[in-house]
């Protein structure tokens, strides 16, 4: 794994990091039902790239 892909491994593990509380909490006060699917949309989307860099 190159220093880039390094580097992009750990902002999005920062970001999965502050969003994965928020998902808990939008499912628990399911009020905005967009809410919970962008969030949902965004950590699936980030972990499938996390995973592509892993595997490279």
């Amino acid at each position: 794994m190159d220093k880039k892909a390094k580097k992009r491994l750990d902002v999005i593990n920062k970001k999965l990091q502050t969003l994965r509380p928020r998902l808990a909490g939008s499912k628990e006060q399911a009020d905005d039902l967009d809410e919970l699917k962008e969030l949902e949309d965004e950590v699936k989307a980030l972990e499938e790239e996390a995973a592509k860099l892993r595997a490279s």
